[in-house]
């Protein structure tokens, strides 16, 4: 049954139902009177109608009624939010009435009905439609199904290599170039999008094994892009002489990535020397807003710093002291500019809370190059 008013239609869950016989001709109004009148103080205010209406517990009361041979027959409706026994009461209540104005009446309980019961068929009806065409159009072909099941069958199982027993790629030692990942899983999935020279290095110190690797062969480092990964990265550098490093997006992890993503990231893989070549030889300034060379050149000699958000607008102005300890609660920042050396720390907490650019004095020499974070000092800037 459909009612009026926008709240009842979610907040009701009974409707009463109970038809009425008059001796006499009556309108709405009397009928209305008599359930107001007749019911009140039956069961204290609690369930006085007038009060239960005010307070959204019943919605309006509908009357239907027809008049023929001085006589008045319908029926009374009362939607409720109340309790079953509440709401037993009130119908009750409606069957006492034995007057209607001047004339005598007799009501009786058509039906209470269970409006969330009715809403719950239909949703379950709904549910199997919505389940039925959506089995029809994910269910695979037999040729689907046949390609699944050969491409499995040629991929082959993950093989163990070195004194290490690394999981490992079949085609590892006859390729000339490897890719270095993180663990078992991301081996797995790149075996699945048919790379077969892999190695997972399955922890964060770097194996013996893979070190030799590294020195016969041409290896791309591919790492998650978290904080995991720029480890991993810093020691692949102290202790490897791998060629290439490529990072899943940043938050994502390589064993997420599907195989167009995965071949995205190794086609734009770094080499190594950009990340580890001396800052003094870059040759051309690197263009940023203006309003940033200008802070830059109003921080000069301060030793304070400017936290930026995405827009270029100024967040907090701060001692540079006190700028590691702001970053550990801060969020939102885009970019850092301050009177300072960037240090591994700073490039580090960088990192974790996603900051795209530290501007400062200078950088570290201890500093290792960072793939998330651009690392630029005040004498390389120049306005865009």
């Amino acid at each position: 049954m459909t009612l009026t008013g926008s709240s009842q239609t979610f907040t009701i869950k009974y409707v009463i139902q109970a038809k009425f016989e008059i001796e006499g001709v009556v309108e709405k109004p009397d009928v209305i009177g008599a359930v107001f009148g007749q019911t009140e103080g039956l069961f204290g205010p609690e369930l006085d109608l007038r009060e239960l209406q005010k307070s959204g517990r019943i919605g309006r009361i509908e009357i239907e009624l027809h008049s023929k041979n001085d006589k008045t027959s319908g029926l009374i409706t009362i939607p409720t939010s109340l309790d079953r026994v509440s709401t037993a009461l009130i119908a009750a209540s409606i069957e006492s009435i034995n007057r209607v104005g001047p004339c005598a009446a007799k009501v009786t309980l058509e039906k209470i009905e269970d409006v969330r019961e009715a809403r719950r068929k239909i949703i379950i009806d709904r549910a199997k439609e919505i389940l039925h065409k959506w089995t029809i159009e994910t269910l695979p072909s037999v040729d689907e199904v046949y390609k699944e099941i050969s491409g499995t069958l040629k991929i082959g199982k993950v093989e163990k290599y070195g004194t290490d027993e690394l999981p490992a790629g079949p085609d590892l030692e006859s390729s000339k170039e490897i890719i270095i990942v993180e663990g078992r899983a991301d081996v797995i999935n790149l075996m699945r999008c048919g790379l077969m020279n892999t190695v997972a290095l399955e922890g964060a110190k770097v194996p013996e094994s893979i070190k030799a690797l590294c020195k016969e062969k041409e290896a791309t480092a591919l790492l998650d892009g978290d904080r995991g990964g720029d480890l991993i990265l810093k020691e692949l550098l102290q202790v490897t002489n791998i060629k290439y490093v490529s990072r899943a997006p940043r938050g994502k992890e390589v064993e997420e990535l599907n195989c167009k993503e995965i071949f995205e990231v190794l086609e734009n893989k770094v080499p190594i020397e950009e990340l580890t070549k001396p800052r003094k030889e870059a040759k051309l300034k690197v263009e940023v807003p203006k309003e940033i060379v200008e802070l830059a050149k109003t921080l000069e000699g301060t030793f304070e710093a400017v936290l930026l958000n995405e827009k270029g607008e100024p967040m907090e102005r701060l001692p540079v002291s006190s700028l590691a300890e702001k970053l550990q609660e801060t969020s939102g920042v885009d970019t850092i500019v301050f009177d300072g050396i960037i240090t591994e720390r700073i490039v580090d907490l960088a990192s974790e809370k996603h900051i795209k650019k530290i501007i400062a004095s200078r950088v570290s020499e201890a500093v290792k190059p960072s793939l998330t974070v651009q690392l630029l000092t005040f004498s390389e800037i120049t306005p865009s």
